[in-house]
């Protein structure tokens, strides 16, 4: 066996030993609460005992490079970072099974691959839900044959089969066994400290969540939660997309990704530590329903607050009682207006603005013109005039609303019912209702109201977007600018930038030449330019 295959199968080995470390921790703690159940810890050491004898087996008689678990785990890993359909695996699977001499143990399909893996704690439930989104086929409601809200069926009518197919199912995968994977691994569970420990505190300097105002203030409010430096900070985010890579097909699937911020920046951000929670089927925006699919991540998160786990921390060698709580979510804006309840469409669009909102009605849409209050109050350009709507702002920024507040404002809102079904007509919000759409399930965590900074918006989608309106603008990309016909009948309505606005000829309406918007010969050398700016690996997206 060679050094590079030998260090593969001791890797394996080692992560078994912290697993059964891990486990069994855990199991002595179960025993002790389930002293009446002589089985309490069967299913667990039967488990070991099957990875243990997969990680001693060879992958066929006198094999010197590989073991089955070994080879299992790398082989699943091409599978995933190639994108492999499940049958070309299986076609895999069958070539090399002729490949390899008699008495090979490779498994006969991917769902027997999967099983062999599953022991390493790497599954998830599955749940039915009612396809007009409106409860869960989960715990009270688990044999339940139809929908006890609008009494849809659960399940598809399809002849001649005898095993019944649910019209719609959510993928879960539990987070409490992968936080507690955190800490079986010895480097990864010292890096669980890095927050506390190792980083270095600039003040005005932001590097980390850590060194972020909301970080410090739930510390503050929460002390007992901060002197465990291993309890975790979760962020989460959410947001739909094609699964099919189908324009033509406006199928979305919203999975729910947690992501544990105790780590250092170069780790806590890596696609390793990206923790899925949740898979919820489309083929439709969720937008408030939402809630009905994210109840089982709530109702754990609720339970790693108020009683945490028991969790092995292998760089230390002992057990503690690990707890987790959720800081942000971090999504777009529609998404923003899906987990907080404030709608991110009309008058009152802006939810930190709120109530004080300040919207225009344009040419078919609405502008939000006083971003101006965010200056300081003596700023200059609160004075200026033609620059922006055509008036002056001495208006102070709108206040913060604490969690409280927030409350207090939803005391409003009148009893929201999850469910659409077809011809089911969307009601119209009172007045005090605001732009409040329901009480985000977020707020049955007990901390939620406490945080400073409860949803966060998506760098990304703003950034990108920033960027190809001012590029579309300046190179006059048809179907990108924002130098339009309906812009300048804006600019006219407002009473601003009359040198902009449409002048009549006689004979049709032209639009004078702007002087942001660049000749030809400007835009071929901003394109050379371009062309020879050297940008990092993922930094720069493909504009040609």
């Amino acid at each position: 066996m060679t050094n590079n295959d030998g260090d593969n199968v001791e890797e394996v080995q080692e992560i078994l030993e912290d697993i059964y470390a891990g486990t069994f921790i855990d199991t002595y703690v179960e025993e002790s609460s389930n002293s009446n159940d002589p089985h309490c810890s069967k299913g667990k050491e039967d488990k070991f005992a099957r990875l243990l004898r997969d990680t001693q087996r060879e992958l066929y008689p006198s094999c010197t490079k590989f073991l089955l678990l070994s080879f299992l785990v790398k082989f699943l890993h091409i599978k995933t970072i190639n994108n492999w359909s499940n049958k070309s695996f299986e076609m895999m699977l069958d070539l090399l099974k002729e490949a390899l001499p008699p008495g090979e143990r490779l498994p006969k399909s991917y769902y027997e691959a999967k099983k062999i893996i599953w022991d390493l704690g790497l599954g998830y439930e599955v749940i039915h839900v009612c396809m007009h989104d409106c409860v869960l086929f989960w715990k009270e409601l688990e044999d339940k044959e139809v929908c006890p809200k609008c009494g849809e069926s659960r399940w598809k009518a399809v002849e001649g089969k005898h095993k019944k197919i649910p019209k719609k199912v959510l993928r879960y995968f539990p987070l409490k066994p992968r936080l507690q994977r955190l800490f079986m691994s010895k480097k990864t569970a010292a890096y669980m400290r890095w927050h506390k420990e190792k980083r270095l505190v600039e003040k005005n300097v932001l590097r980390h969540p850590a060194d972020s105002q909301a970080w410090v203030e739930f510390d503050k409010e929460h002390e007992w939660f901060a002197q465990e430096p291993r309890n975790v900070r979760l962020g989460l985010a959410t947001d739909g997309f094609n699964p099919f890579s189908n324009m033509s097909n406006s199928y979305s699937m919203w999975p729910v990704v947690v992501v544990p911020y105790n780590l250092p920046p170069w780790k806590c951000m890596k696609e390793p530590f990206f923790m899925m929670s949740l898979l919820i089927p489309g083929p439709k925006s969720l937008r408030n329903d939402i809630d009905v699919y994210l109840r089982p991540l709530i109702n754990e998160l609720k339970e790693l607050w108020e009683n945490g786990v028991q969790t092995y921390d292998a760089s230390t060698e002992e057990n503690f009682q690990m707890h987790a709580a959720v800081l942000w979510t971090i999504n777009d804006f529609p998404a923003y207006g899906n987990l907080s309840g404030w709608s991110t469409k009309g008058f009152l669009a802006c939810p930190i603005c709120n109530k004080d909102t300040c919207s225009q009605s344009l040419h078919i849409k609405i502008g939000y013109l006083c971003h101006r209050r965010y200056l300081p109050p003596d700023h200059s350009w609160r004075k200026k005039t033609t620059m922006f709507n055509n008036k002056q702002e001495h208006r102070l920024q709108p206040k913060d609303l604490s969690g409280d507040d927030v409350l207090e404002q939803l005391k409003n809102l009148e009893d929201v019912t999850f469910w659409k079904p077809p011809g089911k007509k969307k009601k119209k919000r009172t007045e005090l209702e605001l732009n409040w759409t329901k009480n985000s399930i977020f707020f049955e965590l007990p901390y939620w109201r406490t945080l400073k900074l409860r949803h966060n918006l998506d760098v990304m989608h703003i950034e990108k977007n920033i960027c190809d309106n001012v590029l579309g603008t300046l190179m006059n990309i048809d179907g990108k600018t924002k130098n339009t016909l309906k812009a300048r009948i804006d600019l006219e309505k407002l009473g601003i930038k009359k040198e902009l606005h449409l002048k009549w000829t006689g004979t049709k309406y032209e639009m004078p030449h702007a002087c942001y918007t660049l000749s030809a010969n400007e835009r071929k050398g901003l394109c050379e330019w371009l062309k020879l700016v050297k940008f990092p690996d993922g930094y720069a997206s493909n504009i040609s």
